[in-house]
């Protein structure tokens, strides 16, 4: 028999605001707000910083400081040049594919609200088959029906603007939900879950648990360093995304074997404290939480690294939910999969003793 959801409507109906909110790295404050006002009811407070990453605190007045985090900003565009008949030419705002650009409408974020634009390319008729050009990140341009450059600029358009997809949340097939950000909104609703579980189930932890919605993760960490840095945590677990490599065009022997629906991927790097990691895949053992195992070199790319090596080192992990087309307009993830990691980290958090020091020499 199929464990019951623990997904409520509620759930649903924010995780579809949530994803259908644009977040670009930078801006990410609309996101956070609506992310702090469906989280008031099962917390104590709230920090921010001036940058926008968002904490949700439960227990906020404990001495030792367990994290969950996850980030809030989704890649972008910015406006680079306005050439003198009316199109822009833009540079990436985090790791933006230029290759899925080409016919891709966009919203351009201005002051006077938002405009709609197109990124435009040559029809297949008169391009020449011989040698044939690629989308490249100098050749992708918008067309928002202008003539002229003072046209563009009439409109609010300026070198700056940052330019986002509108495509908007779905679900294949009852079980895969499809849409732009979930690298990593999903993070951030993931570990909004595990305080409305906690609340819900009436726990009460023996520590502070901190909630955390970083910022510019897209573009090297920043938030989750600034912010590891302010709250200066004992414990660190990151939830992110990570790629489904069972798709066409990956190999496995480079990127691992992972596939969306089998569960959280459970990450194995320098960065990850190997026994809060035992402790997760422990917890997942017993509560018979399907898993996946993923070995990531130097460095994971996460937000893990930022607070493992923060504050003279901070116990850390990482949990990943697998993702089919990172990067894209759809993203795809699995609903038992983000089940399994809400689970994982909730039952993890719950095992967490005060005073833990995960260390090797005691």
């Amino acid at each position: 028999m199929a464990k019951k959801s623990i997904l409520t409507k509620k759930s649903m109906d924010f995780l579809e605001k949530y994803l259908n909110n644009a977040a670009p790295t930078g801006y990410e404050w609309n996101g956070q707000k609506l992310w702090m006002d469906y989280l008031k009811p099962y917390v104590d407070e709230f920090i921010t910083d001036t940058y926008g990453t968002a904490v949700a605190i439960i227990n906020p007045k404990a001495k030792y400081k367990v994290v969950i985090e996850g980030h809030a900003d989704e890649i972008s565009w910015y406006v680079n040049y306005i050439s003198d008949n009316g199109l822009l030419y833009v540079v990436r705002n985090g790791g933006s594919d230029h290759q899925i650009a080409p016919s891709k409408i966009v919203n351009i974020h201005t002051k006077k609200g938002i405009i709609k634009g197109v990124f435009g390319w040559p029809a297949i008729h008169t391009r020449n088959r011989a040698k044939e050009e690629p989308p490249k990140p100098d050749n992708i341009f918008i067309d928002v029906g202008c003539k002229k450059k003072e046209e563009v600029e009439k409109m609010g358009i300026h070198v700056g603007c940052v330019i986002t997809y509108p495509d908007e949340f779905h679900i294949l097939n009852k079980t895969n939900f499809v849409c732009r950000a979930l690298d990593n909104r999903a993070g951030g609703f993931m570990i909004a879950e595990v305080a409305r579980l906690l609340k819900e189930n009436k726990k009460t932890l023996p520590f502070g648990l901190y909630i955390v919605n970083a910022v510019q993760e897209e573009i090297g960490l920043r938030g989750a360093q600034m912010i590891a840095e302010r709250i200066q945590p004992n414990v660190a677990i990151v939830t992110d995304v990570t790629h489904d490599t069972t798709t066409p065009m990956i190999d496995k022997k480079v990127q691992g074997d992972l596939e969306i629906g089998k569960g959280p991927v459970i990450a194995y790097a320098p960065a990850v404290q190997q026994k809060l990691r035992d402790l997760i895949t422990d917890t997942a053992d017993e509560k018979k939480i399907p898993y996946q195992r993923n070995a990531l070199s130097r460095s994971t790319g996460t937000d893990t690294d930022a607070f493992a090596y923060s504050n003279s080192g901070v116990a850390s992990a990482l949990i990943s939910l697998p993702l089919r087309y990172m990067h894209t307009t759809v993203e795809t993830v699995h609903k038992e999969d983000v089940e399994n990691v809400i689970r994982l980290i909730y039952e993890t958090v719950l095992k967490i003793k005060d005073g833990d020091t995960f260390s090797y020499f005691e």
